[in-house]
């Protein structure tokens, strides 16, 4: 069991001889146990990435690390965070009409499942106003039309702000979002596309997929970006399907790959695993 003590650091920075070592010495010099180590130097980006779990620390602050890592800068030009193991992501989830996605999240962060706090639950209808009642949650109904979709996403952005949020999730958002916002939480909006992207497009991708034959039908949970469907892949998973199964038998299905995929990519981002390289993510699981 993790005491509060213990911590993640989370590194990265171009890639050359010697990080590892100078990273683990610091921990040597304050004599801090590292309790899980993993890295990846990407031969193509030719950047590095390091996720530590250390401790436990003497006192709560770690704070008294922080010159040691500012003393790296020169010489290695690391972008860091140190954050309790115990801390957990606040997160701002929004959603339209189709729930399942939403529900799961919400029973994973009560049972603890998912180390996440969700303050606050935006919707562009008022469908899902009593399930946010029901586990105590703040809920916003932020209608969106063309014309107001300026003034609906500077709303969400105040939220953001308002409620300390760090990752926003899109659970089934059926929304395009729009370059302002995608910029302004770059890195920080992680989606659930209904299908391996780019394959089944657009509206009644279990249909398209029944017109076509497919034996396999899956989802892509990836980071927001302001090109449709195009961010960074965070994880994909696949179920297997017949040429007896109906349309909605490929939604349940598929419904159920769903909140799979984007539970483990909302878990991966609030255990600190996930780093963007580039066009693509590093995800230490």
């Amino acid at each position: 069991m993790a005491t509060s003590n213990e911590h993640i650091l989370t590194l990265s920075c171009p890639d050359k001889p010697g990080i590892v070592h100078a990273v683990t010495g610091i921990f040597a010099h304050f004599q801090l146990n590292i309790l899980d180590l993993q890295q990846f130097s990407d031969s193509d980006s030719q950047k590095f990435f390091m996720r530590v779990h250390f401790g436990p620390t003497p006192t709560p602050s770690t704070e008294y690390l922080r010159p040691s890592f500012e003393a790296l800068a020169s010489i290695y030009n690391p972008v860091y965070d140190i954050r309790p193991l115990s801390q957990k992501t606040r997160v701002l989830i929004m959603v339209s009409k189709i729930g399942h996605c939403l529900n799961d999240l919400l029973f994973r962060a009560k049972t603890g499942q998912l180390p996440i706090e969700v303050p606050v639950i935006v919707s562009n209808h008022p469908e899902f106003a009593p399930l946010a009642a029901s586990y105590g949650i703040e809920f916003r109904h932020l209608p969106v039309t063309k014309d107001t979709k300026a003034e609906q996403e500077a709303q969400v952005l105040d939220l953001v702000k308002q409620h300390d949020v760090e990752l926003v999730v899109l659970a089934r958002y059926m929304q395009v979002l729009s370059p302002t916002l995608c910029e302004a939480m770059s890195g920080k909006i992680i989606n659930i596309h209904h299908s391996f992207l780019p394959s089944f497009k657009g509206a009644k991708p279990y249909h398209q997929a029944y017109e076509r034959g497919v034996k396999i039908i899956g989802a892509t949970a990836h980071f927001v970006t302001a090109d449709l469907d195009e961010g960074p892949i965070i994880e994909q998973r696949i179920a297997r399907v017949d040429h007896s199964m109906k349309p909605n038998q490929l939604l349940d299905e598929g419904s159920n790959v769903e909140t799979n995929v984007l539970a483990t990519a909302v878990k991966w981002y609030a255990e600190r695993r996930l780093f963007l390289n580039n066009h693509k993510t590093v995800v230490f699981s």
